[in-house]
């Protein structure tokens, strides 16, 4: 029996499959976001904090910042499209992944809502430091949410 390796873009595209298959149509219960969410209130997290502290923020709602990577674009069982890209900046990487229409791009700063996860496993593989995002928005668009 042939072996073949899988290069880190094609892991990636499996892990949003998997992950939009296990994904129920709505992940977030409706009406749930509010204007004022519990990470705008608590304000902007550095991607090394998270890294630095996943346990601290496992399973809680983050905002971060930082430049997206290798966008996947998928369309979930039900037909609802669906996407994944990396979040970088100088400290270190984390995965983001969420159901709708990604309205940034390839290389854009943007700030993501969602709720951090330090580890999930789907079947044998183990994703770490992934954020199910609730909103992705350019940083170049003003929103007077963040103007103080």
């Amino acid at each position: 029996m042939m072996t073949r390796q899988l290069s880190t873009p094609q892991i990636f595209v499996a892990l949003i499959v998997v992950f939009l298959l296990l994904t129920p149509a709505s992940p977030f219960p409706t009406g749930s976001i509010s204007t004022t969410t519990p990470a705008a209130a608590a304000g902007i997290i550095e991607i090394a904090e998270l890294l630095a502290h996943p346990e601290q923020y496992d399973h809680q709602d983050v905002m971060v910042t930082g430049k997206v990577m290798n966008v996947q674009l998928a369309t979930n069982r039900q037909g609802q499209p669906a996407y994944g890209f990396l979040l970088q900046d100088q400290a270190g990487t984390l995965k983001v992944v969420s159901l709708g229409q990604l309205e940034v791009h390839e290389g854009d700063q943007v700030i993501v809502e969602g709720v951090f996860s330090r580890f999930r496993q789907v079947g044998r593989t183990i994703v770490y430091n992934e954020i199910k995002a609730l909103s992705v928005k350019p940083l170049t668009r003003l929103n007077p949410d963040f103007v103080g």
